[in-house]
């Protein structure tokens, strides 16, 4: 029986690729995607979301939106968009057609506590974005924590970050929520950090592989990469990796997947929420000096063909086969 599976994104290039490999995989049953503010504003990322989903056949599953604004900071924190010269490098819009589909009328928060409560099988659950929707969902039912079988986060870094020196994206849009989420108590919970997704980087061969596949995933991918890699080539100072790009989010549907994609370390690790210098930084405990008991499955390390290989399997496919 096919893992079912609940993507939390903002969507956001790599998650158009997470939820593209997430709805074509034979091996998942993608029962929602919610979506929260993050990389472009929440209408945004929802407008993105029902676009993938239309673009590949899969209409069918439905899309909530969720939170517009943080857990506890008051406004919202400055979108992650690069700029050049007053050219915009995070798109609100896609490069797909424009959606058909609309959103649900319930809120994601409303959704994710509904189908937790009333799930007879166990249903993973992904957040891509920042995790301001699953801290809500924790505040509103504490007894969320022990629905969730398992989570599988995208977020974080240990040896650096992308937004700040020492601040990966997700936990710095929302520290407050990753702290509570990361101490909620999880029975089981996985962190893929920027460590593990760079390890995981994709290349223009990568992209003309898929693109030649012909399909409407292949192709949206090869262009949603080549883009990812350009613009990584300009701001992030790739180095030796120029001409390469990480797509962080599918690295987490690859990894649910086949468990070898990525090798794990049980760590305990918190989320620097005070500091306005560090905000966002996870810190972990390797040497357990902290005293706090691990409460994470840390990715630290990825195979990199492995994960290209599952993308071009899965999207080779004819779609709806």
């Amino acid at each position: 029986m096919a893992q079912k599976l609940i993507l939390d994104v903002d969507t956001g290039t790599d998650d158009a690729v997470a939820i593209m490999l997430a709805a074509l995989h034979p091996a998942i049953d993608l029962v929602a995607v919610t979506t929260v503010n993050g990389n472009v504003g929440v209408q945004h990322c929802t407008d993105n979301t029902l676009r993938v989903l239309d673009h590949i056949g899969r209409s069918d599953i439905r899309v909530y939106e969720g939170a517009d604004r943080p857990f506890v900071r008051r406004g919202v924190p400055v979108i992650n968009r690069y700029e050049d010269g007053g050219e915009k490098y995070h798109p609100e819009e896609l490069p797909v057609p424009p959606a058909r589909s609309k959103k649900a009328d319930k809120t994601a928060v409303e959704f994710l506590i509904e189908t937790y409560r009333a799930a007879t099988d166990p249903i993973v659950l992904m957040p891509t974005g920042p995790l301001t929707n699953i801290a809500a969902a924790l505040a509103a039912d504490p007894a969320f924590v022990k629905r969730v079988p398992e989570i599988i986060i995208m977020g974080g870094g240990y040896a650096f970050g992308n937004v700040t020196a020492t601040a990966e994206f997700n936990f710095w849009a929302d520290a407050e929520a990753a702290a509570r989420v990361l101490n909620a108590g999880f029975e089981k919970l996985t962190l893929v950090p920027l460590d593990a997704t760079h390890e995981a980087l994709m290349t223009y061969a990568d992209c003309d592989r898929l693109g030649a596949l012909g399909t409407p995933a292949g192709k949206a991918t090869a262009d949603i990469v080549g883009f990812r890699i350009g613009v990584h080539d300009k701001f992030q100072k790739m180095g030796e990796h120029g001409g390469s790009a990480p797509v962080h989010d599918a690295v987490c549907v690859a990894y649910l997947i086949d468990r070898s994609v990525l090798s794990t370390t049980r760590y305990f690790v918190e989320v620097e929420t005070a500091s306005p210098l560090t905000v966002g930084t996870s810190i972990v405990d390797t040497q357990a000096r902290s005293g706090g008991r691990p409460n994470t499955d840390l990715a630290l390390h990825a195979d990199a063909r492995r994960f290209v290989d599952i993308l071009a399997e899965t999207f080779a496919r004819p779609h709806g086969a």
